[in-house]
């Protein structure tokens, strides 16, 4: 598990348009994680939480559902 598979996860969302509605859709982070597994991507909540917090909030709003909060992402603080 590396981080380094969250970061390949998301340029693979910009270029994915199912891939970014199924992420999308969900609110739950194990759920993401699990979307993420079933593509070859495995990284863990605390690592996906890292990653999150490195992104623009264009780039935020292409991976999690727009409609939540600023910097709340999928692991709400």
């Amino acid at each position: 598990m590396t981080q380094q598979n969250a970061a390949r996860l998301f340029q693979a969302v910009k270029e994915d348009q199912a891939l970014q509605e199924r992420l999308k859709v969900t609110a739950d982070p194990e759920a993401f994680i699990k979307i993420a597994q079933e593509r070859g991507y495995d990284f863990t909540v605390k690592e996906l939480d890292a990653e999150i917090s490195k992104l623009s909030e264009e780039d935020l709003a292409t991976i999690v559902n727009p409609g939540w909060g600023t910097r709340r992402h999928i692991n709400p603080r």
